[in-house]
């Protein structure tokens, strides 16, 4: 991945966060994180 790719990636994810904190005030970003522990744990059990 060139650093110019990394560049863009962080660019539209910000673009996206800062989109979902005006539109719905959070809400999908609270989601994916409490999905995202609970990822963590299935992991954490399974190794």
């Amino acid at each position: 991945m060139t650093e110019r790719l990394a560049l863009y990636l962080v660019i539209l994810l910000v673009a996206f966060g800062l989109a979902d904190l005006a539109l719905t005030g959070g809400a999908t970003l609270l989601f994916l994180a409490r999905k995202f522990l609970v990822l963590l744990d299935h992991v954490v059990f399974w190794r």
